[in-house]
């Protein structure tokens, strides 16, 4: 089995504001392997989103301990490209920030883009690309990096439905070339059964592991053949109840 690249140890989160006190999560524990793509699910306003912000550090748990193993990238729901940067320019940016700016680097981000359909838009501003291939762009951005794990924001939602199901296609197959560990958050049923190794369902607020389940689809990774598959509607049903409990 692989090492574990992040875990949460009983964690708890409280937020304190004037009008109180709100629990997001408690006694969360799960880990995450490294190689392999998570996907969490859980209602609506249950906290999922925290979970990302505490993983990547960004909030520090009420109690409870979060461990990670390397460094996390992280892609939003929108691509946030800074409209008036080339999309050269836009890859670019997370090397400028931490200072890494390098040849060598510039040169990996740019060999990404051009392995991944974005070559001839090096050049191109964000306006100019369809919604699709501008979230391409912002998944390239995040590897620039080079991340030890990704941090996905249900990075589809802004897109309409017959360009979400070809750009789940498109991250799928860019996450499981390069080989990245990937924890999505999502609240599409779907979009969890077609994308992940192991889909964890969160209670309702404060968030804690309901359900986890390793899922059985073998070798096959592609996101639009996983939903032609029988298990696919079996699993999506038994999400669905364990959701709506």
């Amino acid at each position: 089995m692989k090492n574990e690249i992040l875990r949460f140890e009983n964690v708890s989160l409280t937020y304190h504001t004037r009008r109180g006190e709100t629990t997001a999560a408690e006694n969360l524990t799960f880990s995450v392997r490294e190689g392999e793509f998570v996907a969490i699910i859980g209602p609506s306003g249950c906290g999922k989103t925290t979970l990302l912000s505490l993983a990547a550090g960004l909030l520090v748990p009420s109690s409870g301990k979060v461990t990670r193993q390397g460094t996390c990238g992280y892609m939003l729901q929108k691509d946030e490209l800074f409209p008036w940067r080339t999309i050269e320019k836009n890859i670019f940016l997370p090397l400028e920030i931490a200072r890494k700016n390098t040849a060598e680097r510039r040169k990996r981000a740019v060999e990404l883009a051009q392995k991944y359909g974005l070559g001839d838009f090096l050049q191109s501003y964000p306006p100019q690309l369809s919604g699709g291939m501008r979230q391409r762009a912002a998944l390239i951005r995040t590897l620039a990096a080079e991340p030890d794990i990704l941090l996905l924001d249900e990075p589809f939602s802004a897109l309409d439905y017959q360009t979400r199901l070809n750009v789940c296609d498109d991250v799928a197959a860019i996450i499981r070339s390069e080989q990245k560990t990937a924890l999505l958050i999502t609240h599409d049923i779907s979009e969890a059964v077609s994308l992940a190794d192991r889909v964890i369902v969160l209670t309702k607020r404060p968030a804690r592991v309901a359900y986890e389940h390793e899922l059985d689809f073998g070798e096959e990774t592609r996101p639009i053949k996983r939903r032609e598959k029988g298990q696919f509607s079996t699993w999506f049903e038994l999400l669905w109840k364990e959701l709506n409990v």
